[in-house]
């Protein structure tokens, strides 16, 4: 007769050796699933908010109204079983091999859930048409974003020096060179480490700052209403070349010869000639339409009305600020693409300039994002 005993202690210990094999893997996933989930939803949130604004710009183009979703919540869901059965047979003369068996499965499922909430009424109001405030735009350049850039993208005029081209355009013209003259020595200034933006908190925030979490409203930004304050800083040097700039710098923006600083406002024209400079800053609507103008479309869409003529570039300017190319294959190297019409849209990813520029326009967005909830919120089970 078969040791049953020793069948057994074998059956026993083949099964915790195929238990521990075969199904550590449904051990806690906690830390492993954290760490990857938390870096893949980062990057799915994020290419998707990419490919968002860039259709919303091909849209504006094709005179079809920008929609915005905004991801509020994501919960990724999973489930995970498994089981282990064995036992043995004891028959004489079997072979050894034939008194032991066992079985093991493991099931594991993702079942990940997405709440969306489109950007409608005050929020679309406040987030999409409301223009961005001077404060909030030029702190950015402190962080090294080229303030040539920034200014074409976010500013409608500035001191008069308008920046409207295209079918927009209406009374400012077709925009002016002296604007991307005074953009190109701010430029050349900030590099050089001659200009920078200095911000202040002073007086008493506005009646609508205090609701708004001390924010100041965007029509109070050069009242003297808000909280915060910015100021162009024209920061000494002795470079005669960089003197020579910042005076041109002066006379584009009618400050006073002396002037070291001048306050930033809100507005087509200061109040205070000589001491301050009025940025008519754009909506994120206004700054999208702009981009729009300027995307390369085909050539049948032009000629059978579908879209006006792309606009074309002024002055020292050599091309739009995101270059958006259009073709009927879809891209290979690309930073960003998306179908519209059965025609590809995309940004190279071989130009750093309009990845740039197009990177601080989603910055902006974020910026000028008034949400009465909070952003997404991504649960991932630790257990």
């Amino acid at each position: 007769m078969p040791n049953h005993s020793y069948f057994r202690a074998t059956l026993l210990a083949a099964l915790a050796c195929f238990s521990a094999t075969g199904l550590s893997a449904c051990g806690p996933m906690g830390p492993g699933k954290l760490r990857n989930d938390q870096l893949e939803y980062s990057r799915a949130l994020g290419d998707t908010q990419k490919h968002e604004m860039l259709l919303n710009i091909v849209r504006l183009r094709y005179a079809d109204p920008p929609t915005f979703l905004d991801t509020t919540q994501v919960i990724a869901g999973y489930s995970v079983s498994k089981s282990v059965s064995g036992g043995f047979y004891a028959y004489p003369a079997t072979a050894v091999g034939n008194y032991l068996f066992g079985t093991g499965t493991m099931s594991l499922g993702e079942n990940p859930t997405f709440t969306y909430q489109p950007v409608t009424g005050q929020q679309y109001a406040e987030n999409v048409v409301r223009p961005i405030s001077p404060t909030v735009i030029m702190p950015l350049s402190l962080g090294g974003l080229p303030i040539d850039t920034l200014l074409r993208l976010t500013a409608q005029s500035i001191d008069g020096l308008s920046n409207v081209r295209g079918l927009g355009a209406g009374s400012f013209g077709g925009g002016s060179v002296r604007f991307y003259l005074l953009l190109h020595d701010l430029r050349q200034l900030q590099i050089a480490g001659a200009m920078t933006i200095r911000i202040t908190n002073e007086g008493t925030p506005a009646p609508d700052a205090k609701k708004n979490g001390g924010k100041s409203d965007n029509n109070n930004a050069g009242n003297g209403g808000g909280a915060e304050r910015s100021y162009l800083v024209l920061t000494s040097t002795s470079d005669s070349n960089l003197l020579a700039i910042q005076a041109e710098v002066r006379r584009l923006l009618h400050l006073d010869p002396g002037a070291e600083e001048a306050e930033i406002v809100y507005g087509p024209y200061p109040k205070h000639p000589g001491k301050q400079i009025a940025i008519l800053t754009r909506s994120m609507l206004a700054m999208l339409t702009q981009l729009a103008y300027e995307v390369e479309v085909p050539e049948d869409d032009i000629k059978t009305g579908r879209t006006p003529p792309t606009i074309g570039q002024v002055g020292i300017e050599n091309r739009p600020e995101v270059v958006i190319h259009s073709g009927k294959e879809e891209p290979d190297a690309r930073y960003a693409a998306v179908s519209y019409n059965n025609t590809w849209f995309w940004i190279s990813d071989r130009d750093f300039q309009s990845k740039l520029a197009f990177t601080m326009v989603q910055v902006l967005a974020a910026l000028a994002a008034t949400n009465h909830t909070g952003g997404a919120v991504v649960t991932i089970p630790a257990g």
